[in-house]
């Protein structure tokens, strides 16, 4: 069954002008597309969204276009983590008083934190909040790793719903679907581990690639839950190509590039990135065209 924020959320790009300032008339446009073509739910202001480059004021901005343009009918996800608990508390009540239907917490960077500091932190922000929360594991972008045995205890929190996993460890995952709450939502981090991710129990994805493929992904799963593994499969692997493309430099830099080949232009991504490079669009534009997006 799909999970309490659906199958295909997707983690939103933040639209900007020329000169790096925030658009949010782009970013309601963009919202209304996204729901339209796949969506079943929003994530604003997560890495995808360049979280670390918005203020807390223009967050609280975002927040509320996207809420305003779901109007109730799909739910928003407000990324709030932060490397600092306070700061992360303080989102989070932004968050909820922008009227998002739940937080994604990612976990604290650069700091690293030991597992204890991690559980003390996690529950922190629980306790601040009614918001149903989604912890997100990522590694590769935090340094530091949620553990199988922390996130099994975090997961009794009651608003700890979830987790957006993009460590690619298949084991773990299976360790954490069979042994978490049964209400407990397990959702892929990664538009390529998506397929297998939901074969083994996941609700969905937490995804990229569905700016763009957002029916696709969303059929993808639907085979996939109701037995259809030969017909994902064949989904799945049209789509592998573009998943790629979409991860050859840093994200969300080739997304932004193939938005606008895509006629849906968002801007620039603000400074530390920068525009994908003529070498990058051919070979992003070369995948949408092989999976019928161009």
């Amino acid at each position: 069954m799909p999970g309490r924020f659906g199958s295909v959320i997707t983690a939103m790009v933040t639209p900007f002008r020329d000169d790096f300032s925030m658009d949010l008339d782009g970013a309601q446009e963009l919202a209304r597309h996204l729901l339209e073509n796949g969506s079943d739910a929003l994530v604003v202001a997560g890495s995808t969204g360049e979280a670390p480059t918005l203020s807390t004021r223009e967050k609280e901005d975002l927040f509320r276009a996207i809420v305003e343009v779901a109007g109730g009918r799909a739910k928003v996800i407000a990324g709030t983590g932060t490397y600092g608990t306070a700061e992360t508390i303080e989102l989070t009540k932004v968050a909820g008083e922008a009227g998002c239907d739940g937080a994604l917490v990612v976990t604290p960077y650069y700091n690293k934190p030991p597992q204890r500091g991690l559980i003390a932190h996690f529950t922190a922000v629980a306790e601040s909040t009614d918001l149903p929360l989604i912890l997100y594991n990522i590694p590769g972008r935090t340094a530091t790793l949620i553990e199988a045995d922390t996130l099994l205890r975090l997961a009794e929190i009651p608003n700890v719903v979830g987790v957006k996993d993009a460590t690619g460890d298949f084991q773990t995952a299976g360790r954490i679907i069979a042994e978490s709450p049964s209400d407990f939502e397990f959702l892929s981090g990664d538009d390529w581990a998506t397929f297998p991710f939901v074969c083994m129990g996941a609700v969905g994805v937490v995804s990229v690639a569905s700016h763009l493929v957002g029916p696709q992904i969303a059929e993808m799963i639907r085979l996939a839950r109701i037995g259809d593994l030969s017909g994902a499969a064949k989904v799945h692997a049209s789509l592998l190509p573009l998943y790629r493309a979409l991860f050859i430099t840093s994200n969300p830099i080739p997304v932004k590039a193939a938005l606008e080949a895509a006629g849906h232009p968002v801007g620039p991504p603000r400074l530390p990135l920068v525009p994908a490079t003529h070498e990058e669009r051919q070979q992003i534009e070369r995948a949408m065209r092989d999976a019928g997006v161009l």
